[in-house]
């Protein structure tokens, strides 16, 4: 299963079983496409279906699969307790049985054992993802599963009636769903199986599946999206999103997933929840449809996003259920909420601009539409109908598309008064100074040449390419400078030259930093700025001003219970071992041998229950005067609070100036920026018996590795 944000870092869940991804496919192996941290080059990952078993885990192969949601999901208990009662439910006689993206195999044996007793592989476990149809062989020859279930490693839509399977399946068990219900290509897989691969009404598990939504009022997700509001307020002069340009910079108009519950006491209710689309898996879906809702106003309000969920009916009947729905939201009686998961949000759908103001009971009509793979809407104001709240699509030439937390962070006061008092502070007393931004900071461009009319900028936008200076003349006129006094590099060297610089040596090196495309990659891996400042040591004049000037890696203590939870070693699963592929998942518990589970990026303040335990700390700085080189620091941690310790916080502090008094923060306080969290293989409980750790980290500046070790007295 391949979603299509999945590449090239697998950061999205698990991968998309319909839509073709950036996977190549040869003989028996397939091509991973992976980005180097340090230099943003793609490099291929060579996955070998037959290689054999080695006694090292292959770390590339590894470090990818720990990114997915595969582990999150198998932990996901109610999930999987719905599925086998579901299936035993359904499967009650030797059958034919497909299961569409089958992962670990987890519901092809489930379905396998509710036949009874057989050697006859009746069930076809479909699964395209190489890495995960190796994963399964060892899990099915673990629980001595191999000679019921035939295992085929391609997409559904490959599949072949006569050539793959041999009849048509009376049973389809699927789990293709993403927090959206359609992201990661339901609706085609639903499409091609009744066409091609299922009787006539088979039994399907899930059965149905029902899309509900509420009305919320809401500053915080305001801020993820409209900018042209939200920077109103800045007073640098600096105008991103200029009046008649609201659309030049935004946010991709789709849905988000989300943890709502985590803002739940920052959400103004505006309407009761509503049903807007039901899919029945038995019968093949359109590939469109639409609806109008009449929603009455519970509050008087500014309607500023549409939160969804999704409700699972595993049977036919109606008597099993699962729900993504947020804990605010009252559930009949025989459908409960599940443990925190990052697996399955909820959704979260922007209004433009400030959104649509609204009186209680007032009648809202909202128009949802969905195509094959996702939902949007739109609203209709109750004072005239004719004016709706939905995103231009069509009108201008030039958009430039940036993820919410970048939008947030560009519209934030604190965060733009910081940048604005330390490029001040660069370039004071300096006569027509030559400045690189080395990152993607449309910002710091801006900035520049906003405050030194004498300035040439060049930019590099490594991620936003071409993008990036289509968005300066967009708004270059606005913002009263021309654009002839910034020039895009387009750098396919490793090395510029003073001929690059137009024979002139280079005054200022800045970068916030902001690579874009990199959202869920660990905050060190920013550090590739480092590794950009080293490339250009040549062409730095020899009181070049370099910011930040340096990265401060810094660390606390964290009780994060449900997180943990979620990536907990795997035993046995509805009767199921998975022991087998917890060091390739990244799980935290008995690994084998010296082997800890992988740093991973997230937003803590998002993970459900979490407690600090002690003071944030230094574990070692990276000082930018200097080429990058290897690092090492070691810190030791009190614990200020007693409870259960989980893990470690971290995350990198960006000094901005050279006598460290603008410093900029993205620790678990500031809630645009993930951290990275470092879980214990077992927690430990701190306080009287255990009252410090000490942590240590190396850096690897060829890979931009940070090993992390802790050790508790």
């Amino acid at each position: 299963m391949f979603h299509r944000n999945l590449l090239p870092l697998l950061s999205k869940a698990r991968v998309l079983h319909h839509l073709k991804p950036r996977l190549t496919r040869a003989m028996s192996s397939q091509f991973q496409l992976r980005v180097n941290p340090l230099t943003g080059n793609s490099e291929w990952i060579v996955i070998e279906e037959n290689e054999p078993e080695s006694p090292t885990p292959d770390t590339a192969q590894n470090a990818l699969l720990a990114t997915t949601s595969y582990l999150d999901m198998l932990n996901d208990c109610p999930r999987n307790t719905s599925y086998r009662q579901a299936i035993d439910k359904t499967v009650t006689q030797p059958c034919r049985v497909l299961d569409i993206g089958a992962g670990t195999g987890l519901l092809s044996m489930m379905a396998a054992r509710a036949m009874g007793s057989t050697t006859c592989r009746m069930v076809t476990a479909c699964e395209s993802y190489l890495p995960m149809v190796k994963l399964m062989k060892k899990v099915l020859r673990l629980n001595d599963m191999e000679k019921q279930i035939k295992l085929i490693n391609k997409r559904s839509d490959e599949l072949q009636l006569g050539v793959d399977i041999s009849s048509r399946a009376q049973v389809l068990v699927s789990e293709i769903l993403d927090s959206e219900l359609l992201g990661e290509g339901l609706i085609p897989s639903l499409q091609h199986a009744h066409d091609v691969l299922l009787v006539e009404s088979p039994e399907t598990v899930p059965f149905r599946a029902t899309t509900y939504g509420q009305l919320v009022e809401s500053t915080f997700l305001w801020k993820l999206h409209d900018l042209h509001g939200n920077e109103a307020e800045a007073c640098d002069g600096i105008r991103l999103v200029p009046t008649g340009f609201e659309d030049v910079l935004a946010v991709k108009p789709q849905q988000y997933a989300f943890h709502c519950d985590a803002i739940a006491n920052e959400v103004k209710l505006l309407s009761e929840p509503f049903k807007i689309f039901e899919f029945d898996f038995s019968k093949r879906p359109e590939s469109r449809g639409e609806t109008e809702l009449s929603i009455k106003a519970t509050n008087d309000g500014r309607v500023q996003a549409v939160i969804s969920w999704w409700i699972l009916q595993l049977d036919r009947e109606g008597t099993i259920f699962y729900s993504t729905a947020p804990r605010w939201i009252n559930l009949p009686v025989n459908i409960s909420h599940g443990d925190w998961c990052d697996h399955w949000k909820q959704c979260v759908w922007f209004v433009p601009g400030e959104g649509m103001y609204v009186k209680k009971d007032e009648a809202v009509c909202l128009h949802a539409v969905h195509t094959d793979i996702s939902i949007s809407y739109s609203i209709k104001s109750p004072v005239s109908r004719n004016k709706s709240m939905q995103y231009d699509l069509t009108g201008r030439d030039f958009k430039l598309i940036l993820p919410p937390e970048r939008i947030a962070i560009y519209g934030d006061s604190e965060w733009r008064h910081t940048m604005f008092k330390a490029i001040s502070k660069a370039i004071q007393g300096r006569v027509d100074p030559l400045c690189i931004v080395a990152d993607d900071s449309i910002f710091l461009t801006l900035l520049v040449a906003h405050l030194s009319k004498t300035s040439h900028v060049m930019s590099f936008f490594p991620g936003l390419q071409d993008k990036g200076m289509e968005y300066l003349h967009a708004v270059a006129s606005a913002n009263n400078f021309s654009v002839d006094r910034v020039e895009y590099i387009k750098k396919k060297k490793t090395k510029l030259t003073v001929h690059d610089t137009h024979q002139k040596k280079v005054d200022l090196l800045i970068g916030e930093p902001f690579y874009y495309g990199t959202d869920s990659m660990l905050p060190w891996q920013n550090l590739r700025f480092w590794n950009e400042r080293t490339m250009l040591d040549a062409v730095l004049s020899e009181d070049a001003f370099i910011m930040p000037c340096k990265a401060i890696l810094k660390a606390c203590a964290l009780s994060i219970r449900d997180l943990w939870n979620s990536r907990r070693s795997l035993s046995k699963i509805e009767g199921f071992d998975h022991s087998v592929i917890n060091s390739t998942l990244g799980a935290c518990g008995e690994l084998p041998g010296e082997q800890e589970g992988p740093c991973l990026p997230y937003f803590i303040w998002q993970c459900g229950n979490v407690k600090k335990l002690s003071e944030a700390l230094t574990v070692m700085e990276f000082d930018f005067s200097k080429p990058i080189m290897s690092s090492h620091g070691k810190t030791q941690v009190e614990f200020t609070e007693p409870g259960i310790c989980h893990g470690f916080a971290l995350w990198i502090d960006w000094v901005m100036d050279s006598d460290g008094s603008i410093v900029l923060s993205t620790g678990p306080d500031k809630r645009y920026w993930k951290q990275g969290v470092k879980l214990l293989a077992k927690p430990v409980g701190v306080g009287e018996s255990c009252s410090s750790a000490v942590i240590e980290a190396s850096f690897n500046p060829s890979s931009g590795d940070l090993d992390i070790t802790q050790a508790f007295s």
